[in-house]
């Protein structure tokens, strides 16, 4: 079995503020719709993330020590990934894929069942 560096855990600290951090928006940038959908966006990305891991972020059983930075941030990723690209295709542009480390991450704590 492969020992993996010990990380800092954090306190789930998944708020709209830690989101427009992320998205490097000051509280002058962006407007109304903007401020309105940012909770939407993190709720979906927290959901999508507990539906691949198998558990909650705030699961104690799974993660007794509360949610680690790496999984926060593939919750941001994800989120911020969601945020910028909203619809499926835009004309002129290119598509891209959830962000690169997002997966990784998510596989490592994911919880796997064989039936």
């Amino acid at each position: 079995m492969q020992d993996f560096p010990e990380l800092e855990l954090l306190e789930l600290a998944l708020d709209e503020a830690a989101f427009r951090a992320h998205l490097n928006m000051t509280d002058d940038d962006g407007d109304e719709i903007d401020a309105a959908v940012l909770p939407q966006f993190l709720a979906a990305a927290i959901a999508h993330t507990e539906r691949i891991l198998g558990f909650k972020l705030d699961d104690e059983t799974e993660l007794p020590d509360g949610a680690p930075a790496d999984l926060e941030q593939a919750v941001l990723m994800l989120g911020a990934h969601w945020y910028r690209r909203r619809e499926l295709s835009i004309s002129g542009t290119i598509i891209a894929e959830v962000p690169f480390g997002t997966a990784q991450i998510l596989g490592e704590y994911r919880r796997y069942t064989f039936g």
